[in-house]
This record gives C-alpha cells, sequence and structure tokens, in this order.
C-alpha cells in the first residue's frame, strides 16, 4: 500500500470511528449538523474539490460531481448519516480499486526491472560502467554474475546459466557457453561472460518488450471503447433523469391541487444519483484488460493492446508456418544408416570434408561430431573442391572424402543407398567406397503436438500449416503433430494468398491467427485478423508486424494465450451484465420510492467493489 493509500484508509478509519460516535451523542438541529460535517469534510474534501474543478472546467458530468450532488443534497434534507455514509463507501470502494489496480500494475512492474541500467567494459585492465544506449555493435561487454545482460550479443568466452524468468516465465535457467546467442533482460546466475554485441541497445529485445509493453493501454479494445462512449451519454442521461424525478413530480401535484411533498421526491432524485453512478463499469472494465495483458506477461506472452486480447478471445482458425514455428528451425542428425564403420568415424570423414562450409547441414555435421565427443582439427582438410548441386570432396586425413546426394555418388560411380525416413539425405564416400548416408531433418518442437492439442481443447475448429517445404516433409511433421490441413511448397507471396482464402471461409465473427517466426512471414503476420511471433528466435520484422508477441518460442504458449484472452472477455462481460442488471433494478426501486439510500450505496459502492474483485482475476492464468 502507497502513501496515498494509506492516507485515505486514515481518513476512512477516522471517519467511520467519528459516524459511530455521533449515534451516542443526543444533539439535534444545527448543531448535529455542524457535528456530522467534520465526519463528511474528513472523508469527502477531495471529491468536493474535484466535483468544483470540473464545473470550472465544464466537464460536469463524472462520479465525482454525482457524488457530491448526492451526498450535499442529503445533508441538506437533514439525512445527515446517510450522507456521511454514502461518502465514505464510495471512498471505501476507491481505495479497494486502488490497491486491485495497483496489484495489476505490479505485474508489469516486474517486467519493467528488465531495464539494465548500465553495461561493463573491460578498460585498462578495470571494468568501467557505460550507459548501455553509448555501446557500438561489436562491443566485448562483461556481465557478471548477479547482473542483467543488457544488450543482445553472443557470449565469446565463459559459460553460466541465465535466469529469463521476467522474459519468458521460464523458471528453469538456461545455460549458455562461448557462441551461443544471448538476448537482454536476462539475470546471469553463475559465472563471468563476454559478449560480443551484436545490436544496439535501442534495438535489443529488452528496450522492444518494454516499448510493446508502454504502449499496449494505448490501443483499447471494443469494449473499452463502448465503456467510454456509454460513460459520456449515460452521464448526462440521469442527471437529468434524477433532475426531472426530483421536479416534475411535485409541479403535478401541485397543478392537481395535491401535496407536493418536494423533500421526498429530492430524497428520491438523490437515490437515482447515487445509484446511477457508472464507476462499476469505467473501473472494472479497463481494469479486467490491464489486469489480463499483465497476467499474460508474467507468463512470457506480451499482447500488444486490450483490442488484440479481445480478437484473441474469437479465434477459431489457427494457421501454423511450420519452419522454427512448430519445428525448431536448426538442422541435426537424427540417423546414420548403411555404414560399414563405426557412425563416429563416419561422422569425422563428414564432417571434416564439410568444416569450410557454411551451409546449415554442414553445421549440423559438425555439431554431430562434436557432440559425439569428437575434436575438429583442420589441418587434416585439404583440397576441399564444392560441386554445385551435388557436395563436396575433399582429402581428410589422406583419403578421399566425397559427401553429398545421389548424384554426386553417381558421378563417383557408386551405388548408394535410399533412405525411407523422412528428411536431407547425405551420401559419404571414402576412398571410392560407399559409406553409407547420414539423414539430417529439421527436429519438431517439443510441445509442439501438445499445443495442437490444447488448441483445439481451447475451442478451435480448425488448425492448418503453411510451409515452403517439400511435400513429403510437411506431411510427415503434420502427421506427427495431428494438423489435417497443410500446404507445401509455398513462396511468402503464396502463403498470403492462402491466408486470404482462409479468411474467406470463416464465420462472420470468427477470427484467423497465423503464428510465425521468420522475416518472410511479416506479410501474413500483419494481413491475419491476430499475429502471433515467436520472440525469442523470431526475426525483428515478425514481431514488429505480430500483434502478439511468444518470449519464449514454446507452441504450447499459443492456446494458453487464447484461453487468457477468453477469461478476460468472460470476466468483462460478467461485470457488464452484472453492474448494468443491478442498477436498472435499483434505479427503477429508487424512482418509485421502495429503494432508500443505503440500497443506493449497494448498487454504487458494493457492484464497485464485486466488479473489481472479479476483475483482478484476470490476473490468475497460471493453471489455465
Amino acid at each position: 500500500m502507497n502513501k496515498k493509500q494509506k492516507k485515505v484508509l486514515i481518513r476512512i478509519i477516522v471517519s467511520a470511528v467519528l459516524i459511530i460516535a455521533l449515534q451516542f451523542i443526543p444533539v439535534t438541529g444545527y448543531l448535529q449538523l455542524l457535528l456530522y460535517l467534520v465526519p463528511y469534510l474528513v472523508i469527502g474534501y477531495d471529491i468536493l474539490r474535484k466535483a468544483l474543478k470540473g464545473i470550472l472546467n465544464r466537464q460536469v458530468f463524472d462520479e465525482n460531481f454525482l457524488m457530491a450532488i448526492a451526498t450535499v443534497g442529503a445533508m441538506a434534507l437533514g439525512e445527515y448519516r446517510e450522507g456521511v455514509a454514502v461518502m465514505l463507501f464510495y471512498q471505501i470502494g476507491e481505495l479497494f480499486q486502488s490497491y486491485a489496480v495497483g496489484k495489476s500494475r505490479r505485474n508489469i512492474s516486474d517486467l519493467m526491472d528488465i531495464r539494465p541500467d548500465y553495461a561493463n567494459i573491460e578498460r585498462d585492465g578495470k571494468l568501467e560502467q557505460v550507459d548501455p544506449d553509448e555501446v557500438a555493435i561489436g562491443t566485448l561487454i562483461v556481465v557478471s554474475p548477479g547482473e542483467k545482460v543488457p544488450i543482445d550479443g553472443i557470449v565469446r568466452e565463459g559459460s553460466s546459466s541465465l535466469n529469463t524468468s521476467a522474459l519468458t516465465g521460464e523458471s528453469v535457467p538456461r545455460s549458455v557457453r562461448p557462441g551461443d546467442e544471448v538476448i537482454s533482460g536476462c539475470i546471469n546466475e553463475k559465472g563471468v561472460l563476454k559478449i560480443e554485441t551484436t545490436r544496439e541497445f535501442g534495438e535489443s529485445t529488452v528496450s522492444k518488450i518494454l516499448e510493446l509493453v508502454e504502449n499496449a493501454s494505448s490501443r483499447k479494445s471494443r469494449s473499452e471503447a463502448f465503456i467510454s462512449k456509454f460513460a459520456r451519454v449515460y452521464t448526462p442521461a440521469v442527471c437529468y433523469s434524477a433532475l426531472a424525478l426530483a421536479v416534475l413530480p411535485p409541479l403535478i401535484s401541485l397543478l392537481l391541487g395535491q401535496d407536493a411533498n418536494v423533500s421526498t421526491w429530492v430524497y428520491r432524485a438523490l437515490t437515482f444519483l447515487v445509484i446511477s453512478c457508472p464507476c462499476a463499469l469505467v473501473i472494472s472494465i479497463p481494469l479486467t484488460f490491464f489486469a489480463g495483458i499483465g497476467g499474460a506477461s508474467k507468463e512470457g506472452i506480451l499482447v500488444k493492446g486490450s483490442v488484440f486480447l479481445e480478437t484473441l478471445s474469437q479465434v477459431k482458425t489457427v494457421v501454423f508456418d511450420k519452419t522454427g514455428t512448430m519445428t525448431k528451425g536448426t538442422f541435426e542428425v537424427v540417423g546414420i544408416h548403411h555404414s560399414p564403420v563405426p557412425e563416429k568415424e563416419l561422422l569425422f570423414y563428414a564432417a571434416h570434408a564439410e568444416a569450410h562450409s557454411s551451409h546449415p547441414i554442414s553445421k549440423s555435421l559438425l555439431r554431430a561430431f562434436e557432440g559425439d565427443g569428437g575434436v575438429p582439427d583442420l589441418g587434416n582438410v585439404s583440397q576441399v573442391e564444392e560441386i554445385s548441386g551435388e557436395g563436396v570432396t575433399a582429402m581428410v586425413s589422406g583419403k578421399k572424402v566425397a559427401v553429398g546426394n545421389k548424384r554426386l555418388m553417381a558421378r563417383l560411380g557408386l551405388a548408394s543407398m535410399d533412405c525411407h525416413e523422412i528428411g536431407t539425405v547425405v551420401h559419404v564416400a571414402v576412398d571410392g567406397e560407399y559409406y553409407g548416408h547420414i539423414l539430417i531433418a529439421d527436429e519438431i518442437k517439443e510441445g509442439a503436438k501438445d499445443a495442437i492439442t490444447g488448441l483445439h481443447k481451447a475451442g478451435i475448429r480448425k488448425c492448418v500449416m503453411l510451409t515452403g517445404d517439400r511435400e513429403e516433409t510437411a506431411q510427415s511433421v503434420a502427421q506427427v503433430l495431428g494438423i489435417s490441413d497443410v500446404y507445401a511448397q509455398l513462396l511468402p507471396g503464396d502463403k498470403v494468398d492462402k491466408v486470404e482464402e482462409l479468411l474467406s471461409q470463416k464465420g462472420k465473427k470468427e477470427m484467423l491467427a497465423f503464428v510465425g517466426d521468420g522475416i518472410n512471414d511479416a506479410p501474413v503476420l500483419s494481413r491475419a485478423d491476430i499475429g502471433i511471433a515467436m520472440g525469442a528466435m523470431g526475426s525483428d520484422a515478425a514481431i514488429e508486424a505480430a500483434d502478439i508477441v511468444l518470449m519464449d518460442d514454446d507452441p504450447r504458449k499459443i492456446s494458453k494465450a487464447i484461453l487468457i484472452a477468453q477469461k478476460c472477455i468472460r470476466i468483462v462481460y460478467e461485470n457488464i451484465y452484472f453492474a448494468i442488471g443491478v442498477k436498472l433494478i435499483c434505479l427503477l426501486l429508487g424512482a418509485i420510492g421502495i429503494a432508500n439510500m443505503w440500497v443506493a450505496i449497494f448498487a454504487d459502492v458494493g457492484v464497485m467493489v464485486i466488479a473489481v474483485i472479479n476483475a483482478i482475476r484476470a490476473l490468475m492464468v497460471k493453471n489455465l
């Protein structure tokens, strides 16, 4: 609880104690009014001041004006206790709402703590702290244990574990070693790391995340826009209705020669005003969206605005890119077949022959050799010749090695063995003898199959996969994942056309989401009703074009994001129906004289407190 909230709490306690004490003091008339004015001004002076400012600024019709008119009117009619009580309970409701907003803001504040204060640069054997904005690309920075990684880069020296929970919501630390990419905002837990920066601070991950979060509140949902317009029309309407209720019935009674009973109708009008205050809607709806965005951010799901949260709740079709989204996007050796020599020996020849190439397949061979305990020695490699579209030949440790496809083997007059598994097949020959083949494939992400199952449980009717890969590879991946609709061998423009086609097929109130990670996905992310980007390994263009960013690239977070959005919208509509329903009933009862000021207090403050309690449920997303 902050200082401002503590002051309000003290005023509430003082005012409540004074009201209770006044029940035991037998006074009447002006003295009673003066005594009740003390707790009234203690608890309500700020509301009266705001109401006066609104009148002076010609912005009359707000909740402060309604409270001021209603309570001053009650005091004028001699209903001192009710007048003070209305103001007291209103302030209790405001305090509760302030605390709830603070609680949801703390989720955002926790995320904002990822902003680094400095970067360490080694100069003359000493570490110097500089502003991250001043660090150029290619600079070697030092990150000690307990410090935040200030800028994206590549580890050049040292190994450690990085705490990524503030970025991804994952509690398990990530191990890094030389050659690994690291993103800003992570906390170094163990060893000292020397990192070569690959971006300026303004373009780094942490800056982009903070920009997304800070701008999220500016993109309002349709529900929020409706409530804002509703309040602007509703508040003046109820004020004029209350005035009519106070004036017309006594006037009609006078014209008919009956008792005007002015005080009764004025009391009913004041009760009508208290009941009609739109606080529950004006406060709880934005709070629900704010809490939903905050809860999602704690799970590593960044939503760029409440409008996207509302759209996401209506998604019924999810379209996926394959590579980097449902698969890891990195080639790995998944099998070695028909080899007359040990696998490690075959990998030795293949990795060394391909060692000078930057092709992803070449890198995967080298990784597999190193992962099996091998240490590459490029001094043993000579006479490397690349044969376009076929492979490479080289002398490795005095032996003639050929690594490539079936055409290369045919060129050498060797019979090669076919592979019946899906993937890229690399054939190897040593000194004119066929040594078998190595199967390389893009591995399916852990949890990708669970992601599809989770989406169907979340109410998604159709899952579609688009890829530029071969038909056989695409069908193989889709079969494992349980996706029936697959479109392969697509260029970036073809993906946009296919999404256009799918958009034309969906229902009127149904939305389509596209999930991608690459730079070629940016046009499709922009075209879909809602674009979801993989943030950890995704390209800047994809993240910029997307409406929602998954910080840890876990496809299971897609269904989690949809469930969070559905829960958030469900709470919004619960509050709208509850608040409007209770107020309409109480307004009717107040107009005909059945509801008094105490019922009005419940219809205003009670409904607001219940709506706010319901709204902060949107923060609770861990077990969705």
